[in-house]
């Protein structure tokens, strides 16, 4: 089975995390750097997506200083989404052969690797055929964004950004109310914590994904998260 590297990078601003990104994408695509799994915490934040509607976010830019909330418009797919403490992130940079490629099958996985995780915990979760992402009902705990990188030196691409899992309660409250989430008013949120009523660590909730990452893209099970910052 191939290898995946995977990183718990603890809590990071998001620009220093895009840059990243960007750095590793190079580096995969000319085959300097192994496929990664990127998992961390983001402080607080707003991404806007290519698919832009300003008008779905609700603060000026004197309440979002106010806050200490970052606004950053970016070039992932979708629409403006929050990023915060007590959330999961995790950003699959990977490379995808043009042979066979399927990219709406890469975002069916990903909401599965969230699904197989949620079972995991004895919940149920499932998809919205109108919206991309994992649900709980009428209750959305997990956004997903993506991006393919056309590759320079191989026929193909190389993913980057991925899903945002709500861990912690403290996300449903601290940033969603200051967005329309993707531009979706008739459904809410939710987070792990809200549907076990127990308490969780994002940290123990990014190395339990990891096994289900690895069942769904076909990679052998990191057994290690190198953890690069405190």
């Amino acid at each position: 089975m191939p290898m995946l590297e995977a990183q718990w990078l603890a809590r990071m601003d998001y620009g220093i995390a895009w840059e990243l990104q960007k750095k590793l994408i190079r580096e995969i695509d000319r085959e300097e750097s192994s496929e990664a799994l990127l998992l961390l915490e983001h402080t607080p934040t707003y991404t806007i997506g290519s698919d832009r509607h300003p008008e779905h976010l609700l603060y000026g830019k004197e309440e979002l200083a106010r806050r200490g909330i970052s606004l950053y418009e970016i070039d992932r797919g979708g629409d403006i989404t929050y990023h915060g403490p007590g959330q999961l992130v995790g950003y699959p940079l990977l490379y995808l052969d043009a042979v066979g490629l399927d990219l709406h099958a890469y975002l069916r996985n990903l909401e599965e690797v969230i699904i197989k995780l949620l079972a995991d915990f004895g919940i149920s979760g499932g998809r919205k055929p109108e919206y991309t992402g994992v649900w709980v009902g009428d209750s959305k705990i997990a956004a997903i964004g993506v991006k393919f990188n056309k590759a320079r030196t191989r026929r193909g691409f190389v993913t980057s950004h991925g899903f945002a899992l709500n861990v912690k309660k403290n996300v449903e409250q601290e940033g969603f109310q200051g967005i329309i989430p993707c531009g979706i008013t008739e459904f809410g949120v939710t987070s792990l914590e809200t549907l076990t009523g127990l308490e969780w660590q994002v940290e123990d909730i990014g190395r339990r994904i990891l096994p289900y990452f690895a069942e769904v893209f076909g990679y052998a099970v990191p057994t290690v998260i190198e953890s690069l910052s405190s």
